[in-house]
């Protein structure tokens, strides 16, 4: 279970509003970068793992919007992907992924966008997501519900896991661990109505938020993969927990996210799956 911080408490020490509005923002200031540049990207390279990329795009999406951070809320700690920790004496740190879904936007594959989070002593307490394809912007913030656009969303109601389409993903040190999710996106592929594999852990949130996909699970995340997302879901009604069980921490890199309705069976199954053996395709 994710534990939210008590509304009270944070509406008597913070300008929540202006900083939900600076969060959607921020969230905006990357989608029109993102658009402006798709299929015109000048530089891609690696960062030292297999398949974690970062383009010039990313560099200045971050760069945009630590700008309008530190302009805007100068007392605030900043930690974003690429750029790392800015480190100040706060207990509210921005949480930055400029560009999440860097591997699908530089084959032009339409699946990313930009995620913020602000998080309050480790707790998500706000988030925005812009999907720039489908100009969707998903925002949330505690105690005020979440949002695509002007509408409300909330999470879905299948009846049973069998009645569900899910979503994960891979991540990027599956090629060298047995601790990945191989075997359970096998094994749930036959117990639901599909598994898809976006390629951006925000954006597979905040699908589970608006009830367009029913669960998501994943490991080996970062903190910016997990704040904005986490708080979207939280707010639309749904569950946010660690994986396969456990109270939420954002620092696990593990979540699973889905539906009350869906809880006890999807965490059930999946503790029913045995660990992927990576030598047979090695």
């Amino acid at each position: 279970m994710f534990k939210l911080i008590d509304i009270k408490e944070l509406e008597n020490k913070l300008p929540l509003p202006r900083l939900y509005e600076i969060a959607k923002k921020s969230a905006q200031i990357g989608n029109e970068i993102l658009k402006i540049n798709y299929n015109k990207i000048q530089k891609i390279s690696s960062k030292g793992r297999k398949g974690d990329l970062v383009t010039n795009v990313d560099l200045e999406v971050e760069n945009k919007i630590k700008e309008y951070l530190v302009k805007e809320t100068p007392n605030i700690s900043i930690h974003a992907e690429e750029s790392g920790k800015l480190n100040k004496s706060s207990d509210l740190t921005w949480l930055i992924d400029p560009l999440d879904g860097t591997t699908n936007y530089s084959h032009g594959y339409p699946f990313f966008g930009t995620s913020i989070g602000l998080v309050y002593k480790n707790k998500p307490i706000i988030g925005a997501i812009s999907v720039p394809y489908l100009d969707e912007l998903y925002s949330a913030c505690i105690g005020l519900g979440s949002f695509c656009n002007d509408t409300e969303i909330k999470v879905s109601k299948p009846n049973t896991l069998s009645d569900s389409l899910l979503v994960t993903g891979f991540s990027y040190d599956r090629f060298e661990t047995e601790d990945n999710n191989y075997a359970e996106f096998c094994y749930l592929t036959h117990k639901t109505r599909g598994v898809r594999r976006g390629g951006a852990a925000a954006v597979d949130l905040a699908f589970v938020a608006a009830g367009k996909v029913d669960g998501y699970w994943e490991r080996g995340l970062e903190v910016w993969d997990l704040a904005a997302g986490a708080i979207i879901v939280k707010e639309a009604g749904g569950i946010i927990s660690d994986y396969p069980t456990g109270e939420f921490n954002l620092n696990s890199g593990r979540i699973l996210a889905c539906p009350p309705c869906l809880e006890d069976e999807f965490k059930k199954e999946i503790e029913k799956v045995s660990p992927f053996n990576k030598n047979l395709y090695t």
